[in-house]
């Protein structure tokens, strides 16, 4: 089961709707989301490059809007010997709807190293 982090800039009430939904339609999976800022995650604030080591060392796929320096943040973190389980940049003409359905989808249905080291754009259906 993918594990999602939603970066700063997405909204945090997303989690509340992604866990409700994901509740109603497969009510046997437990959905571990967390957002920037809760505790034991990265603080808001944290650099992006912190942000993939942490998502590194604890499993989570990034959930962000950052199309502009990600890619390249990415590319120096695999330079460095590092990987990430992945990272999903969200579209901004996605519904919120489509959004949570994909990631849900996308945790139900994904392989486990199926996004890692890559940036997958949302949404992929």
């Amino acid at each position: 089961m993918l594990k999602y982090l939603l970066d700063e800039h997405i909204p945090p009430a997303y989690r509340a709707q992604i866990l409700r939904r994901a509740e109603r339609l497969v009510p046997s999976v437990e959905f571990d989301v967390w957002v920037i800022g809760d505790p034991d995650a990265p603080a808001k604030g944290t650099l992006d490059p912190e942000i993939l080591s942490w998502c590194e060392s604890h499993g989570f796929v990034l959930v962000t809007n950052n199309r502009r320096s990600m890619p390249v943040h990415l590319s120096d973190h695999l330079n460095a010997g590092k990987s990430v389980p992945g990272i999903f940049t969200v579209n901004s003409d996605v519904s919120v709807g489509q959004l949570i359905d994909e990631l849900i989808l996308i945790a139900c249905a994904g392989l486990e190293d199926e996004f890692a080291n890559r940036i997958t754009f949302l949404p992929i259906t």
